[in-house]
Order: C-alpha cells, then structure tokens, then sequence
C-alpha cells in the first residue's frame, strides 16, 4: 500500500483591475493584474464520490481571489499576493497556495511588459484557522495488522496525536474472529462530519474492506469518536460513538491521547481482561503478533 501524492488544482489566467502601487500615479488609477495560482489538494475523495463538496471549488476560488484584489487598498505586491494566499487557504481541503500575482503593463517610464511576486504559504504559514480535531478509533484483524493500520493512518493525514498500538480480544460478531489490534489517532480536518465520515468509508475501501457480517473481521475498522464537541445523532452518523464507553479496546488507547473524553471511573466499572499494550506503531513490524 503506497500513500498518493499531493495532487493540484491550477487556476491561471485569472485577470482583473486594482489599485496598487507605492507611486503617486500608481493610486490615481486601477491596473490590471493577472492571477495564477496552484493550489495543492487532497483530490481522492472527489475521484470517488463525484461531489463537488470533496473538493476546491475553483470557482468560488476564483471569485474570492478578485474580490480580495479589487478591493485592495495595498501599496505593494508582496502584501496582496500575501492576502490572497490567506484567502485561498480558507477554502475546504486547499493545503497549499503557491500564489503568482502579475501586475500587466506597469505604469513607469521604463518598456516593460510584466513584474510578478510568487510566493508559497501553507495554512500553518498563514495560521488559518476554521480547522476541527477529530478522534478517531482504528482496528484490523485480516491479513497484515500492523500494515494496514499504518495505511489508515498515512491515509487520515494531519495527524496530530496517537496512541499505541493495543491486541484485543473480539467483542460482538462471530465466535472464530482472531484478535484485533487497536489504537486511537486525534487528527485536524477541514472537512465537516458528514464529509469527514466519508473520508473514513473511502479509506476503508481502499484497503478491501468488506462488510458481509455485522462487527465481523475485517482489514481496517475507522471510527469516528469525537469531532470537536459535536453531539449529532442523524441516521447516518452520530457523534460522540454511541457504544465509545462501553468498550475498552476504545477506552485504553483513547485514554493515552485524550482522557478528557474518557467517562468517570471506567477501568473500575468495564472487565479488565482482553486488552493488550503492544507499543507504538512504529516500532511494529508487519509479521503477525502473537495471541495472548
């Protein structure tokens, strides 16, 4: 399982008039300005659904950019090639902006066509704020644990926490299940429940999962346990996970990166059998682990 590249969207040719310039002839008049932009996006999710929500909209992108520049009051380019790149990374699953801005035909003595800024920002750069944190559960007990858990992992991108990795004993389904492993990951997403809950069911297809038999084996289990302080009950989603408490495969590893969440007294209150600390996942190799 290879993780996929960064993928783009390009918006180029995008011309309109401003008013920018240090000169006092520079204030007097608007001048055109051509904007470029590649903006760097996760694009898997739209390759599946189809839905103009899983991806950057270009143009809303594109009619954002130029009200920021028509409305600009900047005397230089460097501030206002900075302020669109801030704009555009408020979009939804727009990571980077490499932002060219072009001012056409300056208005100065010299025969030149063009002067253009480039730069690059990312949303750490820019401190865009509007992100969530999400909790999410991870399990697998077909074929190789410890591999698809860091499939799912490297697929869920901005990672900001997990714990280690936990066997546990099956809970509900089939009596021949083998065990599982278990961990939890706190990750920062732009996307919201609904979208962010899809993101979870596309990971899992991509790692073959199959649902025949409900709580049956399976390659690779995503849970979406919190999602800020979200309370949703929907017919397709409810967030916190209804059952998160009763179950301490969740409740150990979920305790090591966020025991905030974790209910009052519950090592006295659940069974403490069928859990197992194994270590971080980075120190796990993909051979089987043996079973208690």
């Amino acid at each position: 399982m290879v993780s996929m590249a960064r993928d783009h969207i390009y918006i180029s040719g995008l011309r309109t008039l401003a008013r920018i310039g240090v000169l006092p002839h520079e204030r007097e008049s608007d001048q055109p300005l051509q904007i470029d932009l590649d903006l760097e996006v996760d694009l898997s999710e739209a390759g599946i659904t189809d839905a103009l929500d899983d991806t950057a909209n270009y143009g809303a992108i594109a009619e954002a950019v130029v009200d920021v520049a028509r409305l600009s009051e900047d005397l230089l380019l460097e501030r206002l090639v900075a302020r669109i790149a801030e704009r555009v990374l408020q979009f939804p699953h727009v990571e980077v902006a490499n932002v060219t801005l072009t001012k056409l035909r300056p208005p100065i003595p010299e025969d030149l066509d063009s002067t253009a800024v480039r730069i690059t920002r990312t949303r750490v750069d820019m401190k865009v704020s509007g992100r969530h944190r999400a909790i999410i559960a991870l399990g697998s007990n077909l074929g190789d644990r410890v591999a698809y858990l860091k499939f799912g992992l490297d697929r869920l991108r901005n990672v900001v926490a997990q714990s280690q990795v936990f066997e546990t004993d099956p809970v509900g389904g089939p009596d021949d299940q083998g065990p599982y492993l278990n961990m939890v990951a706190v990750i920062d997403t732009d996307l919201d429940p609904y979208a962010l809950m899809r993101r979870l069911l596309s990971i899992e297809a991509e790692a073959q999962r199959i649902r025949v038999v409900r709580w049956g084996p399976r390659t690779l289990d995503l849970d979406m346990l919190f999602y800020d302080d979200l309370h949703l009950t929907s017919e397709d989603l409810t967030v916190p996970h209804p059952r998160f408490a009763e179950r301490r495969f969740v409740l150990e590893p979920l305790s090591e990166v966020a025991p905030e969440f974790c209910p009052d007294n519950w090592r006295n209150r659940l069974p403490a059998y069928g859990v197992y600390p194994r270590g971080p996942l980075a120190d796990l190799t993909t051979v089987e682990l043996p079973i208690n």
